[in-house]
C-alpha cells in the first residue's frame, strides 16, 4: 500500500491540521496516540504500518496529527480537550463525513468521549482503547509517576524510558528505540511538558452517561493504566461493553494486535452488515459449527447474571477471532441460547476452528459443547438487518453439539467423510444417535488427536 497522501484542514481558531485517509468503506476516524503523532514518520515503522493497513482493509481510515504534533502546526500552547476538539471537527468537516466511527486511544480518549456525547447524530459507534476520562487515573500508575520524574530533566532519557516502560514493554528492544525516536520527532520537550500539565487536569467523567452511541472499551490486561479504569468507563457509558485482551503495552500495534482488531471487527459488524465487509454468508452447502456454553444456567446462578454475561461476551470475542483466523464466517444474527454459530467452506478449517474454540472456552472457564455438520443453508436478514443462516442442517449441528462432552468436538458422518484425509486428526465412532426433530438416527464421531492413534486404532478411523 502506498504512503498516505497528506492534506490539511484549518480549524475554526486558525490552526493547520495535517490529515490522511486510506482504504474505503465505512469511515473510521482514529484520533491518534497524542503526543506521539507524525503521519509521515509513523508510516516508516512496519509495526505501526501493519496496524494501519489492518484497519484500512475494510474501512476508510482517517488519521490526523493533533495540534502541536507531527506535520500539523507546532506553534500552539493550548492542548485542552476543547482545543483538540477543534482539530477533530476541522478534519471531519473537511472530508464531509456526515456519520462515522470514532476511535479514541490513550490521551485522545477524552476528546472522543466529549465529541460522541455532543454529536450522537454524527458518531455511529465509539471505540475507546487503553484510555481514561479522568487525567488523574493515568497519573495513579507508579510506572507513569516514575517515568515522569525525568520528563523535565532529560528529554532523550524520558522518551526512551516512557516508550519501553509504558508503551511497548522492555522486551521490544530495537522497535522501542525506533518508537522513541518517533516520539521525539512528533513533538518537543517544551510542548510535551505544557500538554502534560493540561492532560493531568482533564475530567470528562460527567459526560460518560451522556454518550448515547454503542461503545466498545478495549483494554490490555497488564497495561500501566489500571484495568479498573476501563471497567469504570464501560460501566458508566450506556450500551458499552468491555473487551480485555492480553498484553501489557498501551499501543494497539504491538503484542496481540489481532486480538484488538478482531474485537473491533466484531463490534463494528454487529450494527451494520456493511460496516465490516467480510466473506459473504453462503446460501447452499456449508460446514456449520455450533458452540454452546456448558450448563449456562448453573453458571449464571453461581456467578450472577451480570458476571456471567460479561465473561460470555469476552469469550464471544475470542471465539469469533478463532473462527475468522480459520477462514470461517461468524453469524451475527440471533442463534440459540448462549450459542455461537459459524459457517465454513472447508471441513478441515471448520474442525481446526472448533478445536480452537474449545481451548478458548476452557481457558475462559466456560467450557463448550461443540458440534459440526454439513448441509444446505439459507441466508436471510433478520428483523434487525443482520445476516443469519437457517435450515435443517443448522439445527442438526446444534443437536450434535449437545451430544459432546465439555470441550469435545463432535462431527456428523458427513463432515468426517469430507475431512478424514486432510484434518490431521482421528475420529472416534459414537454410532447412530437420535436427534430431536430429526427423523432418522445420525451417525456421529468425536474428534481426537492424530498422535493418540498409535497403538490404539480400535473403533477409530
Amino acid at each position: 500500500m502506498m504512503e498516505p497522501r497528506i492534506q490539511y484542514a484549518k480549524t475554526s481558531d486558525g490552526v493547520s491540521i495535517a490529515y490522511a485517509a486510506m482504504g474505503s468503506g465505512v469511515p473510521l476516524v482514529h484520533t491518534g496516540w497524542f503526543p506521539i503523532s507524525h503521519l509521515q514518520a509513523e508510516w516508516k515503522l512496519p509495526e505501526i504500518r501493519r496496524w494501519l493497513e489492518r484497519l484500512s482493509q475494510t474501512m476508510l481510515l482517517v488519521r490526523y496529527d493533533s495540534r502541536g504534533t507531527g506535520l500539523s502546526e507546532r506553534d500552539v500552547t493550548d492542548f485542552s480537550v476543547e482545543a483538540r476538539l477543534l482539530d477533530l471537527e476541522a478534519v471531519v468537516d473537511r472530508l464531509g463525513l456526515d456519520r462515522f466511527v470514532l476511535y479514541g486511544t490513550l490521551h485522545t480518549g477524552p476528546v472522543a468521549i466529549t465529541y460522541a456525547a455532543r454529536h450522537p447524530e454524527r458518531v455511529s459507534r465509539l471505540v475507546l482503547c487503553c484510555t481514561y476520562a479522568l487525567g488523574t487515573d493515568w497519573l495513579r500508575s507508579p510506572v507513569v509517576q516514575g517515568v515522569r520524574a525525568v520528563m523535565d530533566i532529560d528529554w532523550h532519557t524520558f522518551t526512551e524510558t516512557a516508550v519501553q516502560a509504558i508503551g511497548v514493554g522492555w522486551e521490544e528492544g530495537e522497535f522501542a528505540r525506533r518508537l522513541a525516536a518517533l516520539y521525539r520527532e512528533s513533538t518537543t520537550q517544551r510542548a510535551y511538558v505544557t500538554a502534560t500539565a493540561i492532560l493531568n487536569a482533564i475530567d470528562v467523567t460527567d459526560l460518560l452517561p451522556q454518550v448515547k452511541v454503542p461503545t466498545l472499551v478495549v483494554h490490555r490486561k497488564l497495561a500501566p493504566l489500571d484495568v479498573d479504569v476501563a471497567k469504570g468507563l464501560a460501566a458508566r457509558i450506556p450500551d458499552a461493553r468491555l473487551a480485555l485482551v492480553d498484553g501489557r503495552g498501551i499501543f494497539e500495534f504491538i503484542g496481540e494486535m489481532e486480538a484488538v482488531a478482531m474485537a473491533l471487527d466484531e463490534f463494528l459488524g454487529e450494527g451494520d452488515a456493511s460496516a465490516v465487509p467480510g466473506r459473504p454468508l453462503p446460501s447452499g452447502t456449508a460446514i456449520i459449527l455450533f458452540a454452546d456454553i456448558v450448563d449456562s444456567t448453573a453458571l449464571t446462578e453461581r456467578l450472577g447474571d451480570a458476571a456471567f454475561r460479561e465473561k460470555a461476551r469476552t469469550l464471544g470475542v475470542s471465539l469469533r477471532a478463532v473462527i475468522r483466523e480459520c477462514a470461517g464466517t461468524p453469524v451475527e444474527g440471533p442463534t440459540l441460547g448462549d450459542g455461537v454459530l459459524a459457517v465454513f467452506a472447508s471441513a478441515r478449517e471448520a474442525i481446526e476452528a472448533a478445536r480452537g474454540c474449545g481451548k478458548a472456552g476452557d481457558d475462559a472457564g466456560l467450557p463448550l459443547h461443540l458440534g459440526l455438520h454439513a448441509g444446505d443453508v439459507t441466508r436471510e436478514k433478520d428483523p434487525d438487518g443482520r445476516d443469519n443462516v437457517y435450515g435443517g442442517a443448522v439445527n442438526i449441528a446444534s443437536r450434535i453439539s449437545g451430544l459432546s462432552a465439555p470441550g469435545e468436538v463432535m462431527v456428523s458422518d458427513t463432515v468426517r467423510s469430507l475431512a478424514r484425509t486432510s484434518a490431521g486428526v482421528r475420529f472416534e465412532d459414537r454410532g447412530g444417535q437420535s436427534l430431536k426433530g430429526v427423523g432418522e438416527p445420525v451417525r456421529v464421531w468425536a474428534v481426537r488427536d492424530e498422535e493418540a492413534r498409535k497403538g490404539d486404532t480400535n473403533g477409530t478411523r
